[in-house]
This record gives C-alpha cells, structure tokens and sequence, in this order.
C-alpha cells in the first residue's frame, strides 16, 4: 500500500495520537493497571487483590498504626512478663514495711518503682504477670465464643428454613440479655470459681454475636454465581458451604474478632473485680488487682490507677485496629 493513499494515512495519525494521549493519562493518573502497546492493544499488568489494597490503606491510617502499636506492645509484655518481671509477683517481699496504722501499701522505692499492694508484692511484677493473664483470658475466650459462632451461623446459613429461625430466636434471646448481666449469671452458677469459669463465662456471651454475623455473610453468598453454579453441576451441599460459601463470609467475623478480643477483655476483668474470677490472688490478673484495691482507693489510689489504665489502654487498642480493619475491608465504609 503506497504511503500517499489518502485513506489509510489520517487513520494511522489518528491512532497514532490516540496511543501518546492515552499513555500520557497513564503515566500522569498514578493508578493506571494497564499500557497501550500501540493503537488499540492494551497489555494487561493485573489488579490489585482485596488484601493488599486494604494493607495499602491501613499502613496510610494513623489510627491503625496507633492500636497495632499498643496491641503489639501489649502481646510482647505479655509473652515476656516471666522475664521481665523484677520480681515474683506472689513473693511478700516488702511486708516488712507494711504497717496498717501508719504505712499499710509500701511507698515507691529503689527496685519497687511502683511500690507494693497491702501484702508487700511488688506491684510492677504483678502488672506485668496479669498482663499474660488478662491476653489468655482474652484470646481463649474469643477463639471458644468464634468457635460457637461458627458452628451456629454456619448451620444456620447453610440449610435455612426451620433451622435457621430455630437458631435465630436461640440467638435472638440471648442478645436481648445485656452482655454483662449473662456473664455474670453464667459466673454466678460455678460453685468453685475459677479462671476457666470467667472464659466459658466471657465466651457464651460472645457467640450470638458471631453466629448472627456469619450468618448473615453466608445468606449473602448463597444468591452468588459460584455457588449456584457448584448447584447446578450437582456439587454437594456440604462441599459448597465448606468449599465456596464459609470460606468467602469469614472476612467481617475475623475482623468482628478483633473488636470481640477488646470486649472480652473488659468483661473478663470485670467478672474478676466482682469476685467471680480465680480467687487465687498469687496469680495476678488486672480485674482482681482492681478488685483488691478498693479499700484503698481514697489514700492510695494508684493501685487502682494502674491496672484501670492497662485496661483501658488495651482494649482501646484493639477497637482502633478492629474499626480501622472493618473500614479497609468493607467496601462500603472506605475512606
């Protein structure tokens, strides 16, 4: 074909000018997935998958950076707490400073930064040892009550019908009891309390919560196009929930658990403060230390001021990061 056809030569200009403004909308737009190698070829660089776009986002979130902060620096003390404790936290090891009339909680000194209790125990040690106390606590509590929700939400979902409102009015009821009050009475029925007794405690009250929301998530996937296809190809029911449907509805209930850890925490210390806890004090847990320390809240307050603080600042970490995972994985509420 000659160079002077008339027909041919504006159509390669134009294409040709096509190719440099679309390469320069790419190369200026910053998030372009995609080249053009000449005049309508696009060569295809692949996207970005769910996960790493929401790490993306997260590590750009001061709020998450601060509750990743504070839960890692909580999890570190926590494993460490057998070394890094000065002392044994169940050791009387000041009591011969204690006097009730004049001097009953050891004042802060060289080796007790933060003094003792009424028994003369170090009382840095014990933060430091109930820390560990109060993530077990947490966690086992949070992976028996995950444990439960799955199991429920999961059958709930999958069959539907009578059973899913069976175990919805199940769940129902124990939603409508205030969170606390159920732990409580549930604490309440144990006759030799324990520390086992404030996690089955904790984690009863933690399951609806689960059950409700995968229950939800897999309802949701079950009008999907994977999974009415496994139908149609005559896949069996059990292999499309397992395989296809709880699979792809455990991303808000893992993120839902990072929120639950916080709670569980705050519940568990308050069944501890109640009494309800292990009454067994040489193994310090914050709630319990909190507990002990009311009799002294007027002349030496920072015994409750410190494991009040630890509390606090523990769970507040977990809520940044669980809130700020819940706002990178949802699509709906991305900032």
């Amino acid at each position: 074909m000659s160079p002077s056809d008339p027909d041919k030569t504006p159509r390669r200009g134009l294409g040709a000018r096509r190719k440099e403004r679309i390469d320069e909308l790419a190369a200026t737009s910053g998030t372009a997935t995609a080249t053009v190698d000449e005049a309508g070829t696009i060569e295809d660089t692949g996207g970005v998958g769910l996960v790493a776009s929401a790490w993306a986002r997260l590590r750009r979130n001061p709020i998450f950076l601060i509750g990743l902060g504070i839960t890692t620096l909580f999890v570190l003390l926590a494993i460490l707490a057998p070394v890094l404790a000065p002392h044994d936290p169940a050791s009387w090891i000041l009591k011969d400073q204690i006097s009730q009339q004049t001097n009953p909680i050891p004042d802060p000194q060289p080796g007790h930064p933060l003094g003792g209790d009424d028994k003369g125990r170090d009382l840095l040690s014990r933060l430091l040892v109930g820390s560990q106390q109060t993530l077990f606590v947490g966690v086992c509590a949070t992976l028996i009550g995950l444990a439960g929700g799955l199991v429920l939400g999961t059958i709930a979902g999958a069959f539907g019908g009578w059973v899913d409102s069976v175990i919805m009015r199940l769940v129902d009821v124990m939603l409508s009891i205030p969170s606390l009050l159920l732990a409580v009475s549930i604490s309440a029925l144990a006759t030799n309390p324990s520390q086992w007794t404030v996690i089955i405690a904790v984690a009863i009250v933690q399951i609806p919560i689960f059950a409700r929301l995968l229950r939800g998530s897999m309802l949701a996937q079950r009008s999907k196009d994977h999974v009415l296809a496994a139908r149609a190809l005559g896949v069996k029911r059990s292999a499309i929930v397992l395989r296809h449907m709880l699979p792809n509805s455990l991303g808000p209930v893992i993120v839902q658990a990072t929120l639950v850890l916080a709670t569980s925490i705050i519940d568990a210390a308050a069944l501890s403060f109640l009494g309800l806890g292990n009454p067994d004090d040489s193994s310090p847990e914050w709630g319990q230390m909190l507990g002990q320390a009311q009799r002294y809240i007027y002349d030496d307050p920072h015994l409750a001021f410190y494991p009040a603080a630890c509390i606090i600042v523990v769970a507040l970490g977990f809520t940044l990061m669980g809130e700020s995972l819940r706002e990178a994985l949802d699509p709906k509420s991305r900032r």
